[in-house]
């Protein structure tokens, strides 16, 4: 049996992408993954290109790889970086035998013995490709509901990468929901690069639905028990939707809503297409809706034209909302992007400056949110085993929650009392 050896770079899309992979080479020949490069017979680098740190690494890993290779294993690069690099990559490490883009990810099988083969077509169509069937996490299931994005954001290269957005037939994604909850699981994870745009256009279908009534349709299916999905577009957070995440009990009350900035002349600049006051209504609709729900964010300092008002104008966001998390970087220029060729670029120190003031307002929000959980009881869901006799699971709201046991809790709902808190994690008892 031959061994694969992958390692997965970025989004929880990149994650699926990387089980698809796995599910058709195994749909051919077994294998057997390996956390040893040296062992390995192929290596899959599956990128993202969505900073440029993840880039840089991409050669550096490269370079590490053809050292420690076994003789005859092949190396393949995959993903964002894959698509907007291409035969770039080859040009610059010839020791990589095949490329395959973001929106490719089918065609796996078929590069494996052409040597130097690059599949990076974003038009290319896998709504209603039938992949093989294979989860990373046997208690939890990523299923893709769309591919591509069509916002265009001014700083995001995704669009290139990724191509235009096309939604997953509905049909297809409810035999995916079953095939996961016939395997025992019971939280589901739906992802698209904005989830609650799904269905504005199919490519092969007349479907006529949208996210809302999705949702709708995974929570009918029998043993499935939680629903989380990332991420919703703060534009199309429309009634209805709030309205059926804080009704429907099986949607976990944990929801992203990327930011971006809280000036609203930046987010015209960005092209996300609504304003702070839109974004802070929406979330006082959700938390009034749901006064426990967890609210995550993405959140980019430094953007060209950036003002100290404007990063103000994000201080001001963080203070009201009071996110559970932040992803927070500075704005780094992506080829391909309008943003990129802005005139009054941030310097690097300011820009470093005002991420520092974030994050550690942030933090001192987050130590205040996790010790309110103190001697709180809440319900977990554990789905990994911890080698120092800890499992770990998550609550309702998205928090990590360790305690004393064993694997017989995997896949197991618990009552879980919190005896300890930290800025990341929960520690607790089981009631």
């Amino acid at each position: 049996m031959k061994k694969l050896y992958i390692e997965t770079l970025g989004c929880a899309m990149n994650t699926r992408d990387s089980e698809h992979m796995i599910a058709q080479l195994n749909s051919i020949e077994p294998y057997t993954l390996t956390t040893t490069v040296g062992e390995a017979d192929l290596i899959i680098i599956n990128t993202c290109s969505v900073r440029e740190k993840p880039v840089a690494k991409l050669f550096s890993e490269i370079g590490v790889f053809a050292k420690f290779k076994k003789q005859g294993a092949k190396i393949g690069v995959t993903g964002c970086t894959a698509s907007h690099l291409g035969k770039e990559i080859i040009k610059k490490a010839p020791i990589v035998d095949f490329v395959i883009g973001a929106r490719n990810v089918s065609k796996i099988t078929e590069v494996l013995d052409k040597k130097h083969a690059v599949e990076i077509d974003t038009s290319f169509d896998e709504s209603n490709y039938d992949f093989s069937d294979y989860r990373t996490n046997n208690f939890k299931s990523l299923i893709n509901i769309s591919i591509g994005c069509d916002k265009g954001c001014t700083f995001c290269i995704v669009p290139v990468t990724r191509g235009e957005e096309i939604s997953i037939p509905s049909s297809i994604i409810l035999k995916e929901v079953q095939k996961s909850v016939d395997a025992g699981v019971k939280e589901i994870m739906l992802l698209g690069q904005n989830v609650n745009n799904y269905g504005k256009y199919f490519s092969q279908s007349d479907e006529v639905t949208n996210f809302t009534s999705l949702l709708q349709s995974v929570s009918r299916v029998e043993g499935v028990e939680r629903i989380r999905f990332t991420s919703p577009h703060p534009l199309h957070m429309d009634d209805e939707f709030i309205e059926e995440f804080a009704s429907n009990p099986k949607i976990c009350k944990q929801i992203h809503i990327p930011l971006q900035s809280g000036s609203s002349s930046l987010l015209k600049s960005m092209k996300r297409g609504y304003t702070k006051e839109w974004f802070l209504n929406r979330c006082e609709k959700v938390r009034a809706k749901v006064p426990n729900v967890a609210i995550s964010t993405d959140i980019i300092v430094g953007f060209p034209n950036e003002s100290d008002e404007d990063f103000e104008d994000t201080m001001d966001v963080l203070e009201k909302v009071r996110f559970d998390q932040v992803f927070s970087f500075k704005y780094s220029p992506r080829p391909h992007t309008k943003a990129a060729t802005f005139e009054n670029q941030i310097p690097d120190n300011i820009a470093s400056s005002r991420l520092t003031r974030l994050q550690a307002r942030y933090y001192e929000i987050l130590e205040e949110i996790m010790h309110s959980h103190m001697n709180e009881e809440h319900l977990v869901y554990f789905d990994e085993l911890k080698s120092d006799g800890m499992v770990a699971g998550r609550t309702d709201s998205g928090k990590l929650i360790l305690v004393k046991g064993s694997e017989e809790l995997l896949g197991e709902i618990k009552k879980v009392k919190i005896t300890k808190t930290s800025r990341m994690t929960l520690i607790g008892s089981l009631v």
